[in-house]
Parts: C-alpha cells; structure tokens; sequence
C-alpha cells in the first residue's frame, strides 16, 4: 500500500516514515509546499492530510490530486504518531 501524508511536523518526518514501514506501507512525507507537488504526489492508495499544519495550498493540491488519482483521503486534524497509527489500523 502506498501513502502520501500531506503536513505534519519536519521534526516527526522520520518517525512517520518509521510508522508506516511498520505497517508495510510505501510512504512519501510533504511537511512544506515544494514546486510541482501535484507532479510529486503520484498515485498513492491513501492520501492523509494532517490539516492543522499544512498550508491551504497544499490542501488545495492535495485535494485536487486525490480527487485526480483516486485515493482514498483521510483527514486529521492532529499530527501526532497517534493519529497516524490510528489511520493507519482503519486502513493497512
């Protein structure tokens, strides 16, 4: 299974790429709007956007995309290990 997480803390990028090998799931972390993101995100199975700390343009990219793909978006407004771990159980 694939995974884009959109937002989130740069501090907690390692632990949430740690979280998700866990669960056997490819992942991509965005912390900070980059150019050409809509190009970056690809085509995950699971698109989860930590929306108290992403900016609403990556919302907006981010929205677009999954609408674009496919992906199933999942929604969090806290972007603790938990939170993921949570999302993560629902779906891996």
């Amino acid at each position: 299974m694939s995974v884009v997480i959109i937002g989130g803390h740069e501090r907690m990028e390692s632990k949430y790429k740690e979280i998700c090998r866990r669960y056997h799931c490819k992942v991509k972390v965005f912390t900070k709007m980059k150019t050409d993101l809509n190009h970056k995100i690809g085509n995950p199975d699971l698109m989860i956007l930590f929306t108290a700390t992403a900016s609403h343009k990556m919302v907006r990219c981010a929205l677009a995309e999954s609408e674009h793909s496919n992906a199933v978006l999942e929604r969090s407004h806290s972007s603790s290990a938990s939170a993921l771990i949570n999302i993560l159980e629902a779906y891996a």
